[in-house]
């Protein structure tokens, strides 16, 4: 297992959502019929009949996912120094080097102060910014300093554990190697309390490596 850890100098800025890219469809379709002329396949065989469309579409679809959207904060004024974490999403992604994919299991937390953050939104961010070709540890800070931004302060903390194929199934070959990645702001990375019981609680809801 790999593990790398990040500790902001200055409070996260929200990142905006990028647009969508415009996806030629038929052109990747006509890319994919001339990848599997060039593996030595036929095309037009059965089982690979329409296979370039059906391919096209779901680059379409990974690459469009739906915006972070704008995250819906509620006023609570009773809230006591609480620890918030928001754990068990898993969203899949694209190695941006093999263009292989990867499993991230995203757990998010936060202290709040005066608001609190509808938990679904959390899983829209993740998977907005899991939508691309991408890597493991941009993907964390990202989601982190998107979530700093809603909530209007640094004191965020995200941990993600990756698998990824293009060392599962490509190089090396090892089925169980595992990356964590964690994103540590403000009071998580000043007061080792709080970072402390953040990364128990959330190696808890991974269990096993």
């Amino acid at each position: 297992m790999t593990t790398s850890i990040a500790s902001p100098a200055a409070a996260p800025n929200a990142a905006l959502p990028e647009p969508a890219a415009v996806i030629d469809t038929g052109r990747v379709a006509g890319l994919i019929h001339q990848l599997l002329v060039e593996l030595g396949e036929d095309p037009a065989r059965e089982g690979l009949a329409g296979t370039p469309d059906r391919v096209a579409a779901w680059w379409n679809a990974f690459l469009s996912p739906d915006g972070a959207a704008t995250a819906t904060c509620f006023t609570e004024s009773n809230l006591s120094g609480q620890l918030v974490i928001v754990g068990g999403m898993s969203v899949w992604s694209l190695c941006e080097h093999h263009m292989l994919p990867m499993n991230l299991q995203v757990t998010a937390g936060y202290v709040p102060a005066g608001e609190i953050v509808g938990l679904s939104k959390f899983g829209r961010i993740a998977q907005h910014f899991a939508g691309r070709l991408q890597v493991q540890e941009r993907f964390t800070r990202q989601v982190a300093e998107y979530l700093g931004g809603v909530i209007g302060h640094e004191n965020v903390a995200v941990a993600v554990r990756g698998v990824h194929l293009c060392m599962s199934m490509r190089g090396v070959r090892m089925e169980e190697a595992r990356t964590t990645t964690v994103y540590s702001g403000g009071r998580f990375g000043t007061e080792p309390v709080l970072s402390q019981q953040f990364l128990t609680l959330t190696t808890g809801l991974w269990g096993a490596p």
